[in-house]
């Protein structure tokens, strides 16, 4: 790891810390969550266009779904009553 590396994410893992409110007991979490972001800061954004055309059709609703009425849960069975002695 060069020390430029390990200091960005020093720097963001204790930010990250004091915007946690602090707390105790939690600095892997937050070394490991400015690792990954430092980490993927670096790292080129090749498949970003990819995403774009998958959210833009996530995004419409679908007609066939849309138009089906929903199905009422069937009813359960109550359970037997027991007899009552004589």
């Amino acid at each position: 790891m060069t020390d430029d590396r390990q200091e960005r994410i020093r720097r963001r893992a204790h930010e990250i810390w004091e915007r946690a409110g602090r707390p105790e007991g939690a600095h892997m979490e937050h070394w490991d969550q400015a690792t990954a972001e430092i980490d993927g800061a670096a790292k080129p954004k090749a498949k970003a266009a990819p995403k774009k055309a998958a959210a833009a059709k996530a995004a419409k609703p679908k007609a066939a779904k849309a138009e089906k009425p929903a199905k009422a849960p069937a009813k359960a069975k109550a359970p037997a009553k027991p007899k009552a002695k004589a």
